[in-house]
């Protein structure tokens, strides 16, 4: 409704004609001067456009279409009340996980990237002045706590990060380059946290392995892209990560295992997969014996490594850049004895605890593992119940969403296992380096101590 408007300077009261009508616009007769339409015609198609795209996903998933997977996470979870203010900060991403065409969208915006425009999308190459590249300054290491960090936006943001195009076909996860040069946690922090956690473990008269699976980018740094956001400070942090972590927190360096693995891999190619950001089923392999010989030194010098066969995948990081490839592999028999294949199915989801459990032979762990993981374990789990008697394992990101299941697996084991890719511990988002889940864990394996 228009108020009455007074002409300036205008004496007495308003001449009729100068008040405007006390209705909306939109209500007036048409012949009227001042009529306007409630809605035009951009306005029409912007509202046509709206119910289309929040009524189009809302009918297919009413005829049973679901959103998959296609990054290297599981979909976020509905948000719960529980929450708090968490419930509110979720919702977004939630809701951007589980949209119907978001992998057809991520096609599109792909096409019309490389189509339109010549280029794959994803950040740009800024100008760079000349000279050496400038390792960027840390963040000031924050006070000593033991309350727990919530890291499930962190570990998203990492494992949702863009994909770097490489030569060759070669493709790598951003985060790789990201998590190094802009860190969550100092490297500094992530050792302590590291030798924190070796501390408690071996106070409760338990062992602990830190495997760490390097980044596809360190094992096959061949083929990255001669320019790139950040690269030489990538390159700077992952030298000075392994020159530091394997020496002061005492984890294992497969580096050397991964550049030459044995089975070898078909024309010399890398333990790594061309379009994935995981290690191969050579490479699981290699992580399996390393791991073996570490707590049984000599348990391998008995296995029989032989091919089974082909197998194929769809690779996560051209998934994520909405293209549906496929990607072949060589799978394996592990006989541990020499002589009985052991190996098992792949499983693809370890939100929930697994246990492997069969009766001992020549070439097995006899102790009780207990392992943290994360994706680089799922092809690995075919060959860890040929080379452990009991071994359980579950998904490290569960320390955010049922710690006491995490804390069930590690306290039924003598040997403890913590396994993490590089960048996630390079860049301070591994959930086991939080100092109240190492506090947790502490109190836990204190409470059920090993002679």
């Amino acid at each position: 409704m228009y108020p009455v408007t007074h002409l300036e300077g205008a004496r007495g009261a308003t001449p009729e004609s100068l008040i405007l009508p006390e209705v909306h616009e939109s209500w007036l007769p048409r012949e009227h001067s001042l009529y306007r339409p409630r809605h035009g015609g951009r306005q029409l198609i912007a509202l046509l456009a709206g119910v289309v795209f929040f009524a189009a996903p809302l009918a297919v998933y009413g005829m049973g279409v679901r959103a998959t997977e296609i990054e290297n996470r599981p979909l976020v979870a509905f948000p719960g009340f529980a929450d708090g203010w968490g419930f509110f900060t979720g919702m977004p991403q939630w809701a951007v996980d589980n949209l119907v065409f978001r992998e057809s969208a991520i096609r599109l915006a792909d096409g019309i990237s490389r189509g339109v425009f010549g280029e794959p999308p994803g950040r740009g190459i800024p100008d760079q002045p000349a000279g050496p590249a400038v390792l960027p300054q840390p963040p000031a290491p924050s006070p000593p706590s033991e309350e727990s960090t919530d890291l499930t936006e962190q570990l998203i943001l990492a494992e949702s990060s863009e994909v770097i195009e490489g030569k060759d076909g070669w493709l790598y996860l951003g985060y790789d380059v990201e998590g190094k040069c802009d860190p969550y946690r100092d490297l500094d922090q992530s050792i302590a946290s590291l030798r924190e956690l070796r501390r408690v473990v071996e106070e409760s008269g338990r062992e602990l392995i830190v495997l760490i699976a390097p980044d596809k980018s360190t094992i096959v740094p061949e083929y990255l892209p001669d320019e790139y956001p950040d690269l030489e400070c990538a390159r700077v942090a992952t030298e000075d990560f392994w020159a530091r972590v394997p020496a002061e927190t005492g984890a294992l360096d497969l580096r050397a295992a991964l550049r030459q693995p044995d089975p070898a891999p078909e024309s010399g190619r890398p333990a790594y997969h061309l379009m994935d950001t995981h290690w191969t089923d050579e490479g699981a392999i290699e992580a399996t014996r390393a791991l073996a010989e570490q707590i049984s030194p000599g348990s391998s010098d008995s296995w029989l490594i032989d091919r089974q066969g082909r197998w194929d995948h769809t690779p996560d990081l051209a998934v994520m850049q909405g293209r549906i490839e496929a990607e072949s592999g060589t799978r394996y028999r592990l006989r541990p004895d020499g002589t009985v294949d052991r190996t098992g199915p792949r499983i693809n989801r370890l939100d929930e605890a697994v246990h492997f459990s069969s009766p001992a032979t020549t070439g097995m762990v006899t102790e009780r593992v207990a392992m943290l993981g994360d994706s680089f374990m799922v092809s690995t789990s075919r060959y860890l119940p040929a080379a452990f008697a009991d071994l359980r394992l579950i998904n490290y990101t569960v320390a955010q969403s049922d710690r006491q299941a995490m804390l069930d697996v590690l306290v039924a084991g003598d040997v403890i296992v913590v396994q993490s890719v590089e960048r996630l511990i390079a860049g301070g988002v591994t959930p086991f380096l939080d100092p109240g889940v190492v506090a947790d864990i502490g109190a836990a394996l204190a409470e059920h101590p090993r002679p």
